[in-house]
């Protein structure tokens, strides 16, 4: 039975004996480093046989020395899970095994504190552990935060995937994190690599660094509602809201995105990020999002007939809103026009061509030109 060699053995049983906080293993320059309380350590290696069984073997004695089991990761998760608990003490475990896939199942434990999250990005410092790490609101507002942003700032150039670039975005653009120099820069990119703008539409959908003013009408309309908002009429305040400069910021970004998203990844963040900012303009919040631009036309009809089915099923500020505001129903139908748009609406083209740039555009041209029918109308283009 093979066995790591003596002298390995000697200094690894030295350098654990310290109160190690976590292990990491360097495969290509063969060595082991442990993460202490005040210092990091290292210990060289000398295979006695081939490399990949040492390194196993390595990790064997890293599970014997800490869990009292040469089994490791996959034993010591399944009990973990079966437990059905995300203790530091836990957690903390897996970060002495040297084992990757441990170290992956710490950054995405619900509750991670900012300690153990500090110890997980030691041992892989890398952008998809950042993503997820911040994603944790403990880890977000503490000293780690600003560097897992750090990181994401340096590395975003080098991302390629589309739904890893938007995520990026919106993680670094949480408060605290970035500075505005930095925050202009990302904004300064977006204008050239659009795929940007929906990881700002997601984290500041109501701070957009442009200058778009408010739409002409906003103080008439403004007027027009003053008691619907008085009285906390949320569909009210979202119609305000969407002919402010702040709204009418977030509706030309989108529309600067849907004009040439580069592919369908692009396309399908975009519609999930407007119907997530829209759900609170939609009248039915129970509603099966649909695939058919005319079942939402005809959805949209109803919602703006006072008497018709649909407009009974909906609640009674949108029903006020319809009935004392029929000057405004080219606003409203465009509103929640919107606020029934989902990925669903692509899934048909989608589903029969994985075409990209110019010639998914042509196909997806039935329902973008849906889509920019209604942005323009909030523009009031």
């Amino acid at each position: 039975m093979m066995e790591l060699s003596n002298e390995d053995q000697l200094r690894l049983n030295v350098m654990l004996a310290q109160e190690v906080q976590a292990v990491r293993i360097d495969e290509n320059r063969l060595a082991v480093h442990a993460l202490t309380e005040h210092d990091e350590a290292r210990v060289g290696l000398t295979p006695n046989c081939r490399t990949d069984q040492y390194i196993k073997l390595v990790r064997e004695f890293l599970s014997g020395y800490f869990l009292g089991s040469p089994g490791g990761y996959p034993v010591f998760i399944s009990r973990w899970t079966r437990m059905g608990q995300a203790r530091d003490e836990s957690l903390g475990k897996l970060l002495l095994l040297g084992e990757p896939e441990a170290v992956v199942a710490v950054v995405h434990a619900p509750g991670i504190t900012p300690e153990i999250a500090r110890r997980a990005w030691w041992c892989m410092p890398e952008s998809e552990n950042a993503r997820c790490l911040l994603e944790t609101e403990q880890v977000v507002n503490s000293d780690l935060g600003l560097a897992l942003a750090e990181h994401l700032y340096e590395h975003l150039a080098f991302e390629t995937e589309p739904c890893k670039i938007i995520d990026s975005v919106r993680l670094m653009l949480q408060p605290g994190l970035i500075n505005q120099s930095k925050q202009q820069k990302l904004w300064s990119m977006a204008q050239r690599k659009n795929v940007y703008k929906v990881g700002f539409l997601q984290a500041m959908p109501n701070h957009l660094p442009s200058d778009k003013a408010e739409r002409d009408d906003f103080q008439l309309i403004q007027n027009k509602l003053e008691q619907e908002i008085i009285q906390g009429n949320e569909y009210a305040k979202f119609v305000l809201w969407l002919v402010s400069s702040s709204g009418q910021n977030y509706i030309d970004t989108v529309y600067s995105v849907l004009k040439k998203p580069a592919n369908q990844d692009v396309v399908v963040s975009l519609l999930n990020t407007i119907r997530d900012r829209f759900y609170q303009a939609l009248p039915c919040k129970q509603y099966s999002y649909k695939r058919e631009i005319e079942a939402i036309d005809q959805s949209v009809e109803d919602l703006v007939t006072p008497g018709s089915e649909l407009f009974l099923m909906s609640d009674s500020q949108w029903q006020a809103l319809v009935q004392h505001h029929d000057d405004m129903k080219e606003t409203l139908s465009a509103m929640i026009w919107l606020a029934h748009v989902s990925e669903e609406i692509v899934t048909p083209v989608f589903a029969q061509t994985t075409a990209e740039g110019t010639l998914m555009r042509k196909k997806l041209k039935p329902v973008t030109d849906s889509l920019f029918f209604r942005i323009t109308t909030l523009l009031g283009s």
